[in-house]
């Protein structure tokens, strides 16, 4: 594989974590229209690629195509959301070519299913289930654009929402460090543990900025002054 295209893929994938941590709408925007670019010159290069493969590789007699297609699974999409609605960006190049019946999406109030016909030769398929909050299906819809389909839920309340699916919250949630009290109820016990753990997987530089700070307090402590 040619190393500029493995470059650009990796870009790719550090684009998409850096959405996935964004929480700021213009920030998004932003790494949305990189992710974008990003796509775009990874899928010429790949069309370069194979158009120099088919050059080299003459076949002895003509295939024809097979006539049925095939589905693939879209893992490509990132999310934003207004008071009304959350937004669904799927990134799909040149989808804007093919018949708008050819863009099916079904919704339920705690659920969505898209269906892409016959784009360059594939169908392409998405269903997310277990969606944070509830939607309102019938005021929910669908819009295509220049290689992307926005799908547009209308949310049941205007409250914020954290994560996309139950699952993602869950998840994520785990996996963070715990700031609640200890069994002898001392509130700042949690909060020690989070810094221990800190200190303990930190490099030196950190160790070093947590030792002065630590002694500064300690400090003034001793002197009466005491941050708490």
């Amino acid at each position: 594989m040619d190393s500029a295209l493995v470059e650009l893929q990796k870009d790719l994938e550090e684009v998409k974590q850096l959405i996935e941590k964004a929480t700021r709408k213009r920030v998004r925007d932003v790494l949305f229209v990189e992710q974008r670019k990003l796509e775009t010159e990874i899928s010429n290069r790949q069309q370069q690629q194979a158009g120099e493969s088919v050059d080299v590789q003459k076949p002895s007699a003509i295939v024809p195509p097979m006539a049925s297609t095939y589905t693939v699974k879209i893992s490509n999409y990132g999310w934003d959301q207004s008071d009304k609605f959350v937004k669904i960006y799927i990134t799909l190049k040149g989808v804007q070519n093919i018949p708008a019946d050819n863009v099916q999406v079904q919704f339920t109030e705690r659920s969505f299913e898209l269906l892409v016909k016959d784009l360059n030769g594939k169908n392409h398929a998405m269903t997310v289930n277990n969606l944070l909050k509830p939607i309102t299906p019938e005021n929910s819809s669908r819009k295509v654009k220049t290689d992307t389909v926005l799908l547009m839920l209308k949310k049941r309340s205007e409250s914020k929402w954290d994560y996309l699916t139950q699952v993602e919250k869950q998840t994520k949630e785990k996996d963070k460090p715990s700031l609640e009290t200890d069994t002898d109820g001392d509130p700042s016990a949690g909060l020690m543990n989070v810094l221990k753990k800190i200190y303990d997987e930190g490099d030196d530089e950190m160790k070093r900025t947590l030792n002065k700070a630590w002694a500064e307090s300690r400090e003034k402590q001793l002197k009466g002054e005491s941050d708490f």
